[in-house]
């Protein structure tokens, strides 16, 4: 939450009506204050979302923050790395995720904010979800915000595990520069058109939802939008109040700006419990709300743990009884691709039959697009859209340099509900071999793409050097139970002799025993090529060498995977990885 004075807003209950209440209480062992109450059941049931998978996520923003200086703010790699892991979890779930770079109105050298929707549902209704991803510069800024920012991203991987029928769209903002006065959804929100805008029927925010000494508050507690929220808490029975000290302070601001319906849960910065709130919700009187509001011990001993898990399952209660249906679609439409593949030359291209079918309800308009294309393929339609029930010749083309590989694409069909069909590309090698080093960004000094895992690994860390350059990938290194990996995935061309991965590797521990409790993995696929551990430590970094010519000729995952048990810290520091092939 920025700092500030408050601003009271009020907002107008047009466009939402009161939803059905809660069905069930969190898991999670109740703090002081009222018992749960049982009421009746909704019409769409929300899963409970796993808490522990919710601390899991702050445990890690934690841990990037502390590589870099101790803090997330908007403008610095700590902030970078936290994208980069909320990114690389939603777009293995599905998501449609995109990183809009603030261009105006934040910080100098502010980082994006990220968007991600699930792509299911009607276009026309959108419900948004935001909280704000950034720290202040004093600290990690673990419950403000990564508690929002945390509870928003489990509740997104938990929507796409469940796969839900869909009535709506959900859409999930990260917000950079909110520290510096909400410059991240000012930018976004005045970016949307006025029919982008119309589509959002409420904006959702969670700004600080595990203070210790929390209180239980709602923003805009009487309006239409707030109603899903209050429903949910009062199933509890908290009683939930009006939150007055941060109205006007977080990014819900900028959307009621626009005229967009907002509400959110909130447990409280600086301003000081009372002694009624603390007799009705447990905790101590005239003591802060968060008493590490923006300093440095906002960490992860800074969670209430209940509070977030109250939280948390409120959150996917509003969002499974605005979005998601229990009914069938009324129009729905099958996809699929024959043949689901095909092999070609480099320079030729390939075709398949999209077709599709009514499955229920009337036929409708299907926009067709496909995702997953390697670098010099490119995929078209004719025609690029259909009516259910009619066919489309998808032709996939390949550019004389394209690497050979298998390379899964990934078509989608997109009407008032959303399908999706598999289609696997396999380039022939030439039978030739171009000397080339296959690996990308392999010192880690362009950020963080094309590596995907725990990104908040890499970077320029105190405590650690780089073999060359300036940043490297610091995996492990915590002293207790944790596993950090990254990932890249490359062809290795057909027609080589010879393909070869060397990297350097700096290892050092804390263990004394010649026993290997902590252990660092380089793995070709699932495939394990070799294992290191604490016993190998060195005063400076080694060069390693693995033979991986047993895949040429395919597209492999590469990991490197670092593993340490409960105890005393290891730390694997990686730099200047290359894949030559010859």
């Amino acid at each position: 939450m920025v700092a500030g004075i408050s601003l009271v807003a009020t907002l107008g209950a047009a466009g939402l009506t009161a939803a059905p209440t809660a069905s069930a209480a969190p898991q999670a062992a109740p703090a002081p204050g009222p018992l749960v109450r049982a009421i009746s059941a909704p019409v769409a049931d929300a899963p409970d979302v796993d808490v522990t998978k919710v601390q899991a996520h702050l445990t890690e923003l934690n841990a990037i923050a502390s590589r870099n200086g101790g803090t997330r703010k908007s403008s610095g790699q700590g902030y970078r790395d936290s994208v980069a892991y909320v990114k690389n979890k939603l777009q293995a779930a599905g998501y449609t995720v995109t990183e809009q770079p603030c261009t105006s109105g934040c910080a100098t050298g502010a980082g994006p904010n990220l968007i991600a929707e699930w792509p299911q549902g009607d276009t026309a209704k959108v419900y948004m979800f935001g909280s704000h991803l950034d720290s202040v510069a004093a600290g990690p800024g673990i419950n403000d915000n990564g508690s929002g920012s945390a509870a928003l991203l489990e509740t997104a991987l938990t929507l796409a595990e469940h796969h839900p029928a869909m009535a709506a769209r959900v859409r999930f903002g990260w917000w950079t520069d909110e520290e510096q006065g909400l410059n991240g959804s000012d930018f976004y929100v005045n970016s949307l058109s006025s029919a982008e805008r119309t589509r959002i029927k409420a904006y959702y925010n969670f700004d600080m939802i595990a203070s210790t000494n929390g209180g239980y508050f709602i923003n805009h507690l009487t309006s239409a939008a707030a109603q899903p929220m209050k429903a949910y808490w009062d199933s509890l029975g908290l009683q939930p109040e009006e939150n007055t000290e941060g109205a006007g302070r977080s990014d819900d601001y900028s959307f009621e700006q626009a005229g967009i319906p907002t509400s959110g849960y909130a447990m409280g910065a600086s301003a000081r419990k009372t002694a009624a709130q603390a007799a009705k919700w447990g905790g101590t009187a005239n003591r802060a709300y968060d008493s590490c509001y923006h300093q440095s011990c906002d960490t992860t001993s800074n969670i209430n743990s209940t509070g977030l898990n109250r939280s948390v399952d409120g959150i996917a209660s509003t969002l499974w009884k605005l979005a998601v249906t229990d009914s069938t679609p009324a129009n729905d439409f099958s996809l699929s691709a024959s043949p689901a593949g095909g092999t070609v030359d480099p320079g030729t291209s390939a075709t398949t039959t999209i077709a599709t079918a009514t499955t229920s309800g009337s036929a409708q308009t299907v926009q067709l697009s496909a995702s997953g294309a390697p670098a010099g393929v490119t995929v078209s339609f004719s025609p690029g859209s259909v009516t259910s029930g009619n066919s489309s010749t998808m032709t996939v083309a390949t550019a004389a340099g394209t690497a050979p590989g298998s390379y899964p694409l990934t078509v989608t069909g997109t009407g008032s509900v959303t399908h999706t069909a598999t289609y696997t590309l396999t380039v022939r090698g030439t039978g030739s071999c171009s000397g080339q080093q296959l690996l990308t960004n392999g010192g880690f000094e362009t950020g963080t793409s094309p590596w995907t895992g725990d990104t908040g690994a890499i970077g320029s860390h105190a405590g650690q050097s780089a073999h060359s350059g300036s940043r490297f990938a610091w995996l492990g290194g915590y002293g207790y139970s944790a596993t950090d990996s990254i990932v890249q995935t490359v062809t290795v061309p057909a027609g080589c002799a010879k393909a070869t991965l060397t990297y350097w590797l700096h290892i050092d521990t804390d263990e004394t025993d010649r026993v290997a409790y902590d252990t660092f993995k380089v793995k070709a696929g699932s495939t394990t090529l070799t294992t290191l551990s604490n016993t190998d430590a060195a005063s400076g970094y080694v060069q390693r060498t693995l033979d991986l010519t047993p895949y040429i000729g395919q597209r492999i995952a590469l990991t490197f995977t670092a593993t340490e048990d409960s105890g005393l810290q290891t730390s694997f520091v990686l730099d200047d990885a290359a894949l030559q092939v010859n």
